[in-house]
């Protein structure tokens, strides 16, 4: 299902939002977040995306991003069609306390649409809004770095480690990040 949350203008910079099907919360692993952390950078060094604001919570990634060269929309297809099967890869091999349930609800998922083959990790809609002005982009960045202490994870933005609130306040980050 399309919603008018796309990536039309392919070299802009936009908020993503990508969601795990049925808000399961595959990234309470650390293992899952590592090989979303992982992607991202090869996706910095490899495919010119641009990351200037992230986050990680437990069963959606937010991104502000953009992608000069103007292949926004294969970068980000790419990005989950890997993540997707490295994590599924995962959770069928290591040890999974929740295994069984979680490829259930991946397999039901993919069942419902006829675009996946056996499993469906993300929901296919990334809800993209373009970013077009710095009031907008500041707004953004400002919720990706608020979510984690809205959930309550953290008290401060910039300790919640699989964000990018930290380069913000001058700390290290997982990620290389332009400062918007």
């Amino acid at each position: 299902m399309t919603t008018g949350y796309q990536i039309k203008k392919q070299d802009e910079m936009y908020f993503l939002t990508m969601t795990v099907v049925n808000w399961i919360d595959v990234f309470s692993r650390r293992r899952y977040r590592d090989m979303v952390i992982d992607s991202l950078k090869y996706c910095q060094n490899n495919k010119g995306l641009e990351i200037f604001a992230f986050v990680i919570m437990t069963n959606h990634v937010h991104l502000v991003v953009r992608c000069p060269n103007g292949n926004l929309s294969s970068v980000i297809r790419d990005f989950k069609s890997y993540t997707a099967k490295m994590i599924l890869v995962s959770i069928a091999e290591e040890p999974e306390s929740r295994r069984d349930w979680m490829l259930k609800m991946f397999e039901f998922s993919a069942s419902r649409n006829k675009r996946n083959e056996k499993y469906q990790l993300w929901m296919h809609d990334n809800h993209a809004e373009l970013l077009c002005n710095s009031n907008i982009i500041d707004q953004k960045i400002n919720y990706i770095h608020e979510n984690p202490v809205k959930a309550g994870f953290v008290d401060k933005a910039e300790d919640y480690v699989y964000s990018s609130a930290r380069a913000y306040a001058g700390l290290d980050c997982l990620l290389d990040i332009v400062i918007a």
